[in-house]
């Protein structure tokens, strides 16, 4: 199929702040929805005029609720970036971090691993890290993997595994670097199963920053956890701290 998506209609396919964004530019931030998430904005967010404030393009896009991270949404996003890199004559060294939380982070993991441009950084939320065992952690769960994977010419377990950050980490860029926040009471995404397991294999190849979030729960983060979590967007872009 032919790529539609130009500058004229991104709004319809992700949410961006390029309209009013500083120039220069100075990177990218790509967040990634958790999952069902399907919302729209017609306006800007406050995190977008934040990042706008700063150089910074803040983009989100309109992932299918349950794409869990397959290759139709790598390339998804990649076509959204393409049209920005295009649009503003981007240079192709300028950062880009991926983020998100849930599925949104294991998104953005799996983005990182796969991204016609690499990512700088990933900086990812209560993430889902080993797909096959989530798999089996919720009932909710095996329809939204089955039809993120139906199409996949390979085993269920294989198409589990090739959009697995645990099943990744030897793919993972090793020049990227990773911050990873995980709630301890997450009821939703196990932090022992998933972010624990993860950031141990990690720590063997990559630079990788871990958190642990006492007394909260899947991906309610405290102020002074969602400011790193910022901070740790920016940073990775040699940017000042905005938040």
């Amino acid at each position: 199929m032919e790529k539609i998506i130009n500058i004229d209609n991104l709004r319809s396919f992700a949410y961006c702040n390029n309209e009013i964004c500083k120039k220069p530019i100075k990177g990218i931030a790509i967040s990634f929805f958790g999952l069902g998430g399907a919302a729209m904005f017609g306006e800007d967010t406050e995190d977008g005029i934040r990042f706008a404030e700063n150089g910074i393009l803040y983009v989100v896009p309109y992932q299918n609720p349950w794409a869990w991270q397959n290759k139709q949404n790598i390339s998804f996003t990649d076509e959204i970036i393409d049209v920005l890199f295009k649009e503003y004559n981007l240079p192709e060294n300028l950062p880009i971090v991926s983020t998100g939380g849930s599925m949104g982070g294991l998104s953005a993991l799996v983005y990182t691993a796969y991204a016609k441009r690499t990512p700088v950084a990933c900086v990812a939320n209560c993430p889902v890290c080993d797909l096959p065992y989530h798999f089996t952690e919720r009932p909710d769960l095996p329809r939204t993997l089955y039809s993120a994977f139906y199409n996949y010419v390979c085993s269920l377990q294989e198409a589990l595994e090739s959009a697995s950050p645990l099943h990744l980490v030897n793919k993972m860029p090793i020049n990227s670097k990773y911050y990873i926040f995980h709630c301890e009471e997450d009821k939703s995404v196990n932090k022992q199963k998933h972010s624990d397991r993860f950031v141990e294999k990690m720590n063997e190849l990559h630079t990788i920053s871990y958190y642990a979030v006492p007394h909260r729960g899947h991906c309610d983060l405290t102020e002074e956890m969602w400011k790193l979590y910022n901070d740790c967007i920016v940073k990775s872009m040699c940017i000042t701290s905005i938040f």
